[in-house]
């Protein structure tokens, strides 16, 4: 077995959601969840399968996402997973719980704008994902004013009352 570290490519204002699903519908579960949760949402998903024609499914609501979750996924190349990325100023706490509830959904691993590799496992014609990098260490711990700067910037986003 070989240990890899496969990187997400992505602007840096873009978010993306990596997960993994069980059946092939998945690819059009996800999308129905997407646009219901947040109407004239722009993305692009990406659905590895695992068995069968072990194709990439896509789908989305911009080419250009899609494309990128394809390429993604190809250079990931590990079964059952999918990848959603989101258009600029769409953020996975609109769509978290809505990706969470579809049936085929079985794990998220990441939900983030941060720079993202992924820790996979590879035997043979099988790759895991064993777990992501999300973005960097700590550089310390918040005091009274990074609270207070925390608890004004919910406001401001509206997330808070």
């Amino acid at each position: 077995m070989e240990l890899k570290l496969i990187p997400i490519e992505k602007p840096e204002n873009l978010n993306v959601i990596l997960g993994q699903a069980h059946f092939i519908k998945t690819v059009e579960d996800l999308h129905e969840a997407l646009v219901t949760a947040v109407p004239g949402i722009k993305f692009g998903l990406a659905f590895s399968e695992a068995s069968g024609k072990r194709l990439i499914r896509r789908s989305g609501t911009d080419p250009e996402l899609t494309e990128l979750a394809v390429r993604n996924l190809l250079n990931l190349a590990s079964g059952h997973a999918f990848l959603i990325v989101l258009g600029e100023g769409f953020y996975p706490i609109n769509v978290l719980h809505a990706v969470k509830a579809c049936p085929e959904v079985v794990r998220i691993y990441a939900a983030t704008a941060n720079p993202l590799k992924v820790v996979v496992a590879e035997e043979g014609e099988q790759r895991a994902i064993l777990g992501v990098m999300d973005g960097f260490t700590p550089l310390g711990v918040e005091d009274e004013a990074e609270v207070a700067w925390r608890k004004d910037l919910l406001r401001r986003f509206g997330y808070k009352l």
